[in-house]
């Protein structure tokens, strides 16, 4: 299991070098909020380690996805990852078809993660058990859940253990990695072992409790001591 934490500035990614993905993401644009690409450039010359690029809690618009997701790969990510922000599967599937073709038809060894929301019912989006299939089958890397409305409430507030381990283990049939963020704290690491994903994404936890407040290298280093 991988600790991907999300600087949303440069000072803050140089107290993030010791995870194992750096994300860049501005989170007062949202739970995937996009940052500049010159903050990606410069958070990339920092660290050899994978870097992740947030491109935005989408609607249906294929077209700025793709072209946001092209920015970004270009800009030096190594994980490009899109949240779906509105229903409907075969809408789904435009846009992560032209994402991934937007990365990979350029550079074909970078991810695309496509996320959905733990609580899809209050955001009147897609669920990710409708996500999945439909990300493996147009060739993204990563199935990946957070919470889209940040108001403190974890994933563990939408979905609980036995769905998570059932999305973990549907997506490994499907030749998909998983990642899961959304609130998480300290004393989820026990359920989120037991569920393995691959990744698990974090901000809060690592800002003591605040995602506002700004990223602590001592809390990184704690978070991978509990996940090892």
């Amino acid at each position: 299991m991988q600790l991907l934490v999300s600087p949303s500035t440069i000072d803050e990614a140089k107290h993030s070098l010791a995870a194992d993905i750096i994300d860049v993401k501005k989170p007062s644009e949202g739970s995937l909020g996009a940052n500049f690409p010159w903050v990606i450039r410069e958070i990339k010359t920092l660290s050899a380690k994978p870097l992740s690029a947030a491109i935005g809690d989408f609607d249906y618009k294929p077209g700025g996805a793709s072209l946001a997701a092209y920015g970004a790969a270009c800009a030096g990510a190594d994980y490009v990852k899109i949240g779906l922000a509105f229903d409907g599967q075969e809408r789904a599937r435009d846009v992560i078809r032209a994402v991934v073709k937007a990365v990979k038809d350029e550079f074909p060894k970078k991810y695309v993660v496509i996320a959905a929301y733990s609580d899809y019912q209050r955001m009147h989006s897609i669920s990710p058990f409708e996500m999945a299939p439909i990300a493996a089958e147009c060739g993204a890397d990563v199935a990946m859940i957070d919470t889209g409305i940040k108001d403190r409430q974890s994933i563990f507030a939408f979905m609980n253990e036995v769905a998570l381990i059932s999305f973990t283990d549907s997506n490994e049939k499907l030749g998909l990695g998983t990642a899961l963020a959304g609130a998480l704290k300290f004393e989820d690491i026990d359920a989120l072992k037991r569920i393995n994903p691959d990744i698990i994404g974090v901000r809060g936890m690592v800002c003591g409790g605040d995602r506002n407040a700004t990223v602590r290298e001592d809390l990184i280093k704690t978070a991978l001591a509990m996940i090892r």
